[in-house]
């Protein structure tokens, strides 16, 4: 990954529903990203621990979760990602998974972040709605100071309100001066946190543009939740994306991503050059 590398697309069902979904939902994936010449992760969580409501459906659990990916990822050979909540599930995630992701709302977890960067996995840790950019200089530095220096971030929208997020797409410049690379979480920054009462909302309508901002942008990735019938998902359906509109966002994302690369080759803005330039 960099600015002048294809760009990368981390997508997958925001939580293990079951072993048939998931492995069709993977299947889809690897087909369409083979089709477009797009490097291609699987993402799925195994637990969500951080859900609104005590009812809300959480996923399989670690060791249940964790066959299924393995299970997948032998048979479709993918990479697959997936996120911890504990230090006592780090062990265990990193023998099957391929990068290992810290949520949002534990990117400030000093003690997870060293557990996670110690298993020299590459680490994927989303910054916190509640941070701004330059904050994750620090959260680099604690990977970093381990030896680890596979590191991605993730950009997820900040807290408007309640209720609410909006997307800065300076921060991608910004957390990019760290040299890592930067990701944007496409979906979850048009999530509403517990807009539904005892749920999360979301405008997934949205999703797509703020894709094709943040590539132009210069986003090196684009992290997308899907699912085949979003209205019926058991864990943010309201933000994910239905998997038949995924082929012609991929698409224009893949040309949006050429022509930053192009633009930024030949040296020249976007814009041209103005007379103040000169």
């Amino acid at each position: 990954m960099g600015p002048s590398a294809e760009l990368v697309l981390f997508a997958g069902p925001c939580v293990i529903e079951d072993h048939k979904t998931t492995l069709s939902i993977a299947r889809f994936l690897k087909q369409m990203t083979s089709e477009l010449g797009i490097p291609f992760v699987f993402k799925a969580s195994y637990d969500k621990a951080n859900r609104t409501s005590l009812q809300s459906y959480r996923g399989p659990g670690m060791r249940a979760g964790l066959e299924i990916l393995s299970s997948i990822k032998n048979e479709l050979s993918i990479p697959i990602l997936s996120d911890v909540h504990t230090r006592s599930e780090v062990e265990s995630a990193a023998q099957v998974l391929d990068i290992i992701q810290i949520p949002a709302f534990l990117c400030r977890q000093t003690d997870l972040i060293l557990e996670v960067a110690r298993t020299g996995k590459p680490v994927n840790i989303k910054k916190g709605q509640f941070l701004s950019p330059w904050d994750m200089f620090q959260v680099t530095e604690k990977i970093t100071s381990t030896g680890n220096r596979q590191i991605l971030l993730t950009e997820r929208g900040s807290m408007f309100g309640y209720s609410n997020l909006v997307v800065d797409f300076r921060s991608i410049k910004i957390m990019q001066d760290t040299g890592f690379p930067v990701i944007f979480d496409a979906t979850h920054s048009v999530q509403l946190p517990g807009g539904s009462g005892k749920s999360s909302g979301g405008q997934r309508e949205f999703a797509p543009l703020l894709a094709k901002a943040a590539v132009a942008a210069g986003a090196d990735g684009i992290f997308i939740e899907v699912h085949p019938d979003p209205d019926h998902a058991k864990c943010d359906g309201p933000n994910s994306l239905p998997l038949t509109s995924l082929h012609d966002l991929i698409s224009r994302l893949k040309a949006i991503r050429r022509l930053v690369i192009e633009v930024d080759s030949s040296g020249e803005t976007a814009y041209g050059t103005s007379d103040c330039d000169r």
